[in-house]
């Protein structure tokens, strides 16, 4: 048995970075800070921030998009992923990425408007989660015996 898991809150470092793939399906990449405070032996506060990258995809994406902006306060949810590439001089890259598979808003409640304040036109969940199986489309006509 195993287990990939990671829970995060912290603050979002930057606006969403927006890409739509050929398909249509979009994806958002947020950095996220977290901050470690703690005493050294002499007594000094010291703070240490770890940035992680995260990848939002779909609902969360759109969600992401619409709701996430610089130094708001979030609550990630998802799983760890590694991956590489070549770079333009061929250089091999690594990065290790968290995929969320849910999302919350924290902070307060005038946090949760869109960017450029108003009033958001269809408020967000509290929580917005991926969903945990594909959606399927019952066919119209098609009686359900329950």
């Amino acid at each position: 048995m195993s287990l990939n898991k990671v829970m995060l809150i912290g603050n979002v470092g930057k606006d969403p970075e927006v890409r739509h793939l050929e398909s249509g399906v979009p994806v958002v990449t947020i950095p996220i800070a977290t901050t470690e405070r703690y005493k050294d032996k002499s007594g000094e506060v010291k703070e240490q921030t770890e940035w992680h990258n995260v990848v939002l995809w779909r609902v969360l994406a759109e969600f992401a998009e619409k709701y996430v902006h610089k130094g708001k306060q979030v609550y990630i949810e998802g799983k760890l992923r590694s991956r590489s590439w070549e770079d333009q001089n061929g250089q091999k890259r690594y990065t290790t990425e968290i995929i969320a598979d849910t999302i919350r808003l924290l902070g307060r409640k005038s946090d949760t408007e869109p960017q450029g304040g108003g009033t958001p036109v269809d408020k967000p969940a509290a929580t917005v989660a991926a969903p945990a199986e594909p959606i399927i489309e019952q066919a119209p006509g098609d009686d359900l015996p329950f």
